[in-house]
Order: structure tokens, then sequence, then C-alpha cells
């Protein structure tokens, strides 16, 4: 006797079953001062088509950074204005923001100093923390961001 397969709803639910996501959009009035910051501080590469120009103007509002397998991780949309977090003043809150992991302490100091001579503005140092050592910057646009020893 056949037996018939069983039924999408009968299995564990996959990955088909939930939007997938696709990559995380910043908005910012530089979009290529931007990217290139990310694409420096994460090691990104710029989507194929999204590299700057050889020459010339340079008008790109929108671009993406993906991974060493070419997976998408960041966009960068263009605004005309953008307001930065006051964080941790509660006047204009952070509303998101990304964290990145190193694993270890020497690993955070290093990526301390490359984040600040990309240009981060350094917003909290919490490297006394035993259990969770970390530092809160802002990036150019005014984004914050975390690195952390995870």
């Amino acid at each position: 006797m056949d037996v018939p397969p069983p039924s999408r709803t009968a299995t564990v639910h996959g990955m088909d079953d939930y939007p997938r996501l696709l990559h995380t959009v910043l908005d910012t009035p530089e979009v290529r001062r931007l990217a290139e910051f990310y694409r420096q501080l994460l090691g990104l590469q710029y989507r194929p088509g999204d590299e700057p120009p050889a020459e010339g103007n340079d008008d790109a509002d929108w671009l993406v950074l993906t991974d060493a397998q070419g997976d998408r991780t960041l966009a960068f949309q263009e605004v005309d204005r953008l307001e930065r977090t006051t964080w941790p003043r509660p006047d204009v809150p952070m509303q998101m923001h990304l964290d990145l992991t190193v694993p270890d302490r020497d690993a955070l100091e290093t990526q301390h100093r490359r984040a600040l001579d990309l240009g981060a503005e350094l917003l909290l140092d919490r490297t006394d923390d035993p259990d969770e050592p970390l530092y809160v910057y802002a990036d150019p646009a005014g984004h914050p961001f975390c690195i952390f020893v995870a």
C-alpha cells in the first residue's frame, strides 16, 4: 500500500513558512559615506553594480553591502534629513541599533580603535563590566551600534 507524503501543515515549519530577513536598511543623508564606513568596519563588499564609480559624480541614493558569500547584510537609502539619537538622554531614542561581537577583550580594543579611526563617535564605554564588556558608538550618520565580547 502506498503511503501519501505528509502534508505541509503536518510537518515542522520550514524556512518557506516565514518571510526571510534580506538586509537591514539604514537611512542616511550621505549614502556612499555610510556604506563605506560599514564596508571597512565589517569587511563587507558592495553588491555587484554598487561599487564606487571610477570617476565622476557618485549620486547613489541606494547601496547594498554583502558578505563574502554574496548574501546581503546592510543597505543604505538616502534621506534629506536624519535626526541623530541623543541616547543615553531620552530626547531622541535609539529606535534600533546594531550589535556586533568580538571573541575577547583584545579584539574589542582592536575594533574600538578601528571604529574610531573610521569615524565612529563613542557614546558609552562599559568595558569595566566583567560579564559583557562593550562600547556603544554612533556611526557617521548617527545610528547607534555596539561592539561587545560575546
